[in-house]
């Protein structure tokens, strides 16, 4: 009896395996958009270095003063000679590379565009083209050798208080004090600057603030000359260190005592797991392709790619051949801080300065992502000398999400019951960049929506706790500010619906009184239908506290059966904070965050809403979003961008101890198709349910009924994990 009882698990068990029946067809004209190899990559390298008229080194381990090859990326072509490519029998665009370089020797910074690849023989300078402007040394980010100077000048300027860091930090001077930056670097144009703020030296030091911050000074390119021009001491201020220490063997400050305390920040489980959460694999094999850089998923099809600076995208996005989107892509992510300490008062992250896609670390099988995901490696050239391998950074896996994408059960008249599980194909990245971790989801449905979103998780900033400390945020620890602060992202969606003449139309309601046919004497109160296109790119920059429509369409002037111009809408799921004012200086760098949503006329030189310069040069920003809508050009009947800004207020709290959570912090934008079908295509779904009285146990349209019969047992990989290998 207990044979028969296990029988079915038996067969379960040792049942073949199952792969996808299902053939893919894939473009390989997709890999147009495909990320440099690690081939070309040493090839643009090695061509840079070979120039006659310059003297530039790959090495990390640099000083400031010299011409350092900073980065290397892959140059997207001009739209048009894509479009030709991909559509007609036009010949491939040429496949080129951009290079940065940090001109040390010359106080600039220069942009290079480097081809044809794989083997290159030209470059050529187009810092000007694509800014009009130079670009200064002080607006680049500090690079690996400037931190290891920064590391040693620290260790030498805090030897004089030695004794002041251990009696009140227990902070050893000699053995690299931990802290972390503010950004930007300064309060106006040349600055170099950074307030630092050190931690106690322990897993999530960015919730252990001591008290003590200095302000360094490091705009010279000779780190001889880098001088510490503040510092911050229990709350006051002092113009060197030397004072501090004079002070403070005087007994003249108030002094911190150390005292040793348990680490609140560390993830390490406060008790031991007792089993395995519920496990998605699939009972038929996977249902999506992956073919270099090209993804095949049921109706969808798609390249993708990583940019080292922007983050994750998607070019080429087709739903049953029919091209929806040509690039899909995160753009920019930004936090502006509130607090009565310097470092924190000054913190107004953009971390496409940081390298978005540079911190795309290996994802954790089972937790980031689902333990049967595909996972895939991505490889850049970000101030490392030679490619950096990131292994297992994206994820890609079929999801069912536990909810109808609809359903119907009719008992009245004619029984029946419909339904289709909401099925989708999830394209994963998370970003650990400094304190935060970003979850960066591209979501496609069997409706023809796609969906772009972010949820943040990781450490919160925190400021050692002053007596007025609570206007910026709650105390979360002991003698710890969760400091409030905004999180705003940017998503570039340039759809082509039906091609790229397209226009942006608004739609919402409003309540008209009318009088009621049968009976004129009276009126009610019923709500119209109230549509309007916009002209300009500035009636159609809608900003975050104004008024706006509910309904937000990018559209064709081609018509569905029914008569209505096919379109696809933008759905905005934001949370903001406001924005900074834009009568600050630093608003010019971020300005792209003024807008909930901005169309704009597509142009080959406006790709991006940032740069990887506004971080450290904001009040003269190589990228000023404002500008692509200040010409107010035409938008009707043009290649239009949609570019969508989502994000949340976040006022830290004590269950933001030891980190944040992803649960309601997040934001992002579905784009879903209004009257582009007839109906809704799902309909055509191999996945649907439909079943009357007598059927129910009928496999033809119910595949649930012989889900027993044909489930196959999962072959999982063993768990393995490479982050902390470097790459």
């Amino acid at each position: 009896a207990l044979f028969l009882q296990l029988l079915p698990l038996f067969q379960l068990v040792n049942c073949q395996h199952c792969t996808s029946a299902a053939k893919w067809s894939h473009n390989e004209k997709s890999d147009v958009f495909a990320d440099l190899s690690v081939e070309e990559l040493l090839q643009v390298r090695d061509y840079m270095v070979k120039i006659p008229e310059m003297n530039i080194t790959f090495q990390p381990l640099t000083p400031p003063s010299v011409d350092y090859l900073y980065l290397i990326e892959l140059s997207l072509p001009k739209k048009g000679d894509v479009m030709h490519y991909l559509d007609s029998r036009k010949s491939k665009p040429a496949r080129e590379a951009t290079a940065v370089v940090f001109h040390g020797s010359k106080n600039i910074v220069k942009e290079y565009v480097v081809g044809p690849l794989p083997n290159p023989t030209y470059h050529r300078d187009v810092t000007f083209e694509r800014y009009k402007m130079e670009i200064p040394l002080t607006a680049r980010p500090p690079h690996y050798g400037e931190h290891v100077l920064r590391a040693i000048f620290i260790q030498h300027a805090l030897k004089p208080i030695s004794a002041l860091l251990n009696e009140s930090f227990g902070i050893d001077a000699a053995a690299d004090p931990v802290f972390h930056d503010a950004s930007p670097r300064g309060v106006k144009s040349g600055d170099r600057q950074t307030w630092l703020s050190f931690c106690r030296n322990v897993e999530g030091f960015f919730i252990h603030p001591v008290g003590f911050e200095i302000l360094l000074n490091h705009k010279s390119t000779n780190f001889l000359s880098w001088r510490v021009v503040k510092v911050l001491y229990n709350g006051q201020y002092f113009d060197s260190i030397s004072e501090l220490k004079q002070q403070y063997e005087a007994s003249a400050v108030k002094k911190i005592v150390y005292k040793p305390i348990p680490n609140y920040a560390s993830l390490r489980p406060k008790q031991k797991p007792t089993g395995i959460a519920p496990q998605q694999f699939h009972v038929q094999g996977k249902r999506f392709s992956i073919q270099n850089n090209h993804i095949v998923y049921l109706d969808w099809s798609f390249a993708f790619g990583m940019s080292p600076l922007r983050g994750m995208r998607v070019f080429d996005v087709r739903f049953k051949g029919e091209r929806i989107i040509y690039e899909l892509s995160v753009q920019e992510a930004m936090s502006v801080y509130g607090s009565v300490t310097p470092h924190t008062m000054i913190t107004k992250f953009l971390d496409g300065s940081f390298g978005i896609g540079k911190c795309a670390y290996e994802l954790v099988r089972g937790v980031d992502c689902p333990y049967s995901a595909t996972y895939i490696d991505t490889y850049h050239f970000l101030d490392t000398g030679v490619p950096r391998q990131l292994k297992n950074s994206i994820c890609v896996f079929e999801h069912d999400v536990a909810l109808p994408l609809r359903r119907h059960f009719s008992e009245i008249i004619y029984n029946s019951y419909g339904g289709l599980a909401n099925s989708v194909l999830v394209f994963r990245t998370i970003t650990a960049i400094g304190n935060y971790d970003y979850v960066w989801d591209f979501i496609f449905y069997q409706s023809g929506s796609v969906e772009a979103k972010v949820r943040a998780t990781g450490y919160i900033a925190s400021s050692f706790t002053l007596n007025n400390s609570y206007t910026y945020g709650h105390q979360v620890a002991e003698n710890v500010t969760g400091n409030i602060h905004t999180h705003f992202v940017n998503f570039k969606v340039d759809l082509d619906v039906l091609g790229v003449k397209n226009v942006f139309q608004v739609k919402d309601m409003e309540f008209v009184n009318v009088s009621l046919p049968w009976n004129p004497e009276h009126y009610t109160m019923i709500p119209r239908l109230v549509e309007s296109e916009f002209q300009t790119e500035q009636e159609a920059a809608l900003h975050h506290d104004s008024k706006t429509p509910r309904y937000l369409h990018i559209a064709s002037n081609q018509k569905n059966h029914w008569g209505h111009q096919r379109s696809y809408r933008l759905q905005v799921f934001s949370f903001p904070g406001d924005h900074l004012p834009e009568n600050q200086a630093e608003e010019r760098a971020m300005s792209w965050a003024r807008y909930k949503l901005a169309i704009t006329k597509h142009k080959d030189l406006e790709q991006s809403c940032g740069s990887l310069y506004n971080q450290n040069e904001m009040w003269a920003p190589a990228v000023d979003f404002s500008k692509f809508i200040a010409d107010n050009e035409r938008i009707v009947n043009e290649d239009l961008v949609a570019w969508v800004t989502a994000g949340f207020l976040h006022i830290p709290h004590a269950e933001d101890i030891p980190n944040t959570v992803t649960v309601g912090n997040g934001g992002g934008v579905l784009l879903r198709p209004h009257n582009y079908f007839d109906e809704d295509p799902s309909i055509h779904s191999v996945d649907g349910v439909y079943f009357a009285p007598g059927s129910e146990d009928s496999c033809e349209y119910n595949k649930m009924a012989c889900l027993v019969k044909e489930t196959c047992s999962p072959v999982l990989e063993p768990f393995s994990y490479n982050g902390f290998l470097g790459g």
